[in-house]
């Protein structure tokens, strides 16, 4: 989080100078105790705390610049905890949210791959089936074009090792699923549905979601994401086409959404997110760009 906000210049410098005064002033205005920070957050500061009558609440505290209390904040109030941490109060001017505390987070309970797949597609069932927020949100059309637009500025930007066929099947995909977005079968989507996302609902039945990006989309987008995910898994085997396609297949007999949609868009989230790992160095965004080029040459689309 540090490292994204000393990105954004002077004004993320300020920013981070001025929490502890917005942490000490959030603190005494909704009476919280307990502090402390909790880790994995990205671009927002997250710390846990109790509240007056006991409830375990996280204090999530954003940039200005981040979208806080836009499309997530208005997804968590309309969904009012059905698939999604339950949103206790807000604080625009210190662009803060008191939410519900889950449980362990899905990534971090040892749970194989598969084991992993299958608790998440349960969650985005019920968020599928969550009420879209009034105040609109972005389209699966806008979404798949800033995708495409996303991956072939920063390929060319960062002179990224990827293949002109990659590119060029990137290309195709975020102009096919732009042509497919339609209104009446999109559903409010989580919109970055990986395993660090979901965590155990407090009463222990299932997972909630966390840090919604809030999609009005066809529901292959989010098991799109999926796809992206353990990518030396799908190396391992020596067959990264045939793992991913199996996986894909997976998905779609467990949710019923059209495999081919799922595949195009996880070859698109592959690519991107592999793209922005590099840009930002993180993880091992070479794992990802490998699957990309084995994906690319797949025959069946």
């Amino acid at each position: 989080m540090r490292r994204r906000a000393l990105d954004e210049g002077e004004r993320g410098r300020t920013w981070l100078a001025a929490l502890p005064q917005s942490l000490a002033r959030l603190a005494v205005q909704w009476r919280l105790e307990d502090l402390h920070i909790l880790d994995g957050g990205s671009e927002a500061v997250a710390l846990a705390a109790t509240m007056p009558d006991a409830r375990q609440a996280v204090l999530k505290i954003a940039p200005p610049w981040a979208d806080l209390l836009g499309a997530e904040r208005r997804v968590l109030a309309a969904a009012g905890g059905s698939g999604f941490a339950e949103l206790y109060a807000v604080d625009e001017a210190a662009h803060a949210l008191l939410l519900e505390r889950l449980g362990a987070r899905l990534d971090l309970l040892g749970w194989t791959p598969e084991a992993q797949m299958e608790a998440l597609c349960g969650a985005l069932m019920a968020v599928w089936r969550a009420p879209v927020p009034p105040g609109g949100l972005m389209d699966g059309a806008e979404k798949a074009r800033r995708l495409g637009q996303f991956i072939a500025e920063t390929a060319q930007v960062l002179d990224a090792p990827l293949s002109a066929p990659v590119l060029a099947r990137a290309r195709e995909y975020a102009a096919d699923r732009a042509r497919a977005h339609d209104p009446a079968r999109a559903v409010l989507a989580h919109g970055d549905a990986h395993a660090a996302n979901a965590l155990r609902a407090r009463d222990g039945d299932g997972f909630k979601f966390i840090d919604p990006d809030g999609l009005l989309i066809e529901p292959a987008y989010d098991l799109g994401v999926i796809m992206r995910e353990w990518p030396e898994v799908l190396l391992e085997g020596g067959d990264p086409l045939a793992a991913g396609r199996a996986r894909c297949a997976r998905l779609a007999a467990r949710t019923g959404v059209e495999a081919e949609a799922i595949w195009r868009w996880g070859y698109l989230e592959t690519v991107s997110t592999g793209l922005l790992c590099c840009k930002l160095d993180l993880f091992d965004w070479r794992e990802m760009f490998q699957v990309a080029e084995a994906w690319a040459l797949d025959s069946k689309s």
